[in-house]
């Protein structure tokens, strides 16, 4: 009895395919073969024909067959320039901001703070405590010029008096001029005005009237933009309404070196000039007694 095939000797069976010349049976070429290599080389031929067509579906035949290709195309761009003309958008918003402040600074007025809405809105909260930290500065900056003043309305106004004779009489300083410009308002301590205002040119630089530390150097309410110079022969000068501060507290200033840019920063100024003022020992004395603007 013949035994029984099974599918594995089937398949690796090997079998030889001869062709002949159909005239003399001669032999041209053989190929040795199994069914096991056949079903492998059509397994690979189908999966490498499935493979060519898929690729040519999604690319070359779907540009010339299929109705909506283009119309994919073109919601794809549509979406691209849509992405850069957003960017172009935002970009120009901050160049717009920079541009107002540049104006703002050159016209001698605040500079316009804070971005795009969209930029206002994307704040994290890093960036937000670091903004209720510059508020508590500025706020600790106006009590700071608050109590300056208010320890000087409480002196002895005989004080004030005194400090150009005797031995609180002021020593022989060269002071260098501030800023050249026209006196608007001028010095009087009965009416609280302990410095002369000076108008100037737009984006006049301000000088330190002599060699110093700046001890002093943030924004208030009343004031704007102010720097204080510590002087030698405990002698201070102050600068007020600044449209910006070139120098930090700490800095050491030589006479005659810009410190700030004219302004109308604060709420106490109603236009473009320096606010400066000369204190000595505590108290003020008028500027136009020894500095020629």
């Amino acid at each position: 009895m013949a035994p029984k095939k099974t599918l594995s000797n089937w398949l690796n069976n090997r079998y030889l395919l001869i062709i002949r010349n159909e005239e003399n049976f001669a032999d041209k070429h053989s190929v040795a073969f199994t069914y096991a290599r056949v079903v492998l080389i059509g397994v690979s031929l189908f999966l490498l024909l499935m493979t060519g067509a898929l690729f040519l579906s999604r690319t070359l035949l779907a540009q010339w067959f299929d109705p909506l290709f283009e119309q994919m195309e073109v919601n794809r761009q549509i979406i691209e320039l849509a992405t850069a003309v957003d960017s172009l958008e935002l970009e120009v918003a901050r160049k717009d901001v920079f541009i107002n402040n540049i104006k703002a600074i050159v016209h001698g007025e605040d500079s316009i703070e804070g971005g795009t809405p969209r930029e206002e809105m994307s704040l994290t909260g890093e960036q937000k405590l670091q903004e209720a930290n510059r508020e508590d500065l500025t706020y600790k900056a106006a009590v700071v010029d608050s109590q300056f003043r208010m320890e000087y309305e409480q002196l002895d106004q005989t004080a004030v008096s005194s400090i150009r004779s005797g031995n609180d009489q002021m020593p022989e300083l060269f002071f260098i001029t501030p800023l050249n410009g026209i006196v608007s308002s001028p010095f009087d301590n009965r009416l609280g005005h302990y410095g002369v205002d000076v108008v100037a040119k737009t984006n006049e630089p301000v000088k330190s009237v002599a060699d110093g530390t700046v001890i002093f150097a943030s924004w208030t309410m009343d004031s704007g933009y102010v720097i204080y110079i510590q002087h030698r022969n405990n002698l201070i000068s102050v600068y007020k309404h600044n449209s910006a501060l070139l120098k930090k507290v700490g800095n050491f200033v030589n006479a005659g070196e810009i410190v700030s840019i004219i302004g109308n920063s604060g709420e106490l100024s109603n236009g473009p000039h320096l606010h400066f003022e000369l204190w000595y020992n505590g108290n003020p004395v008028n500027p136009e007694d020894f500095v020629s603007f």
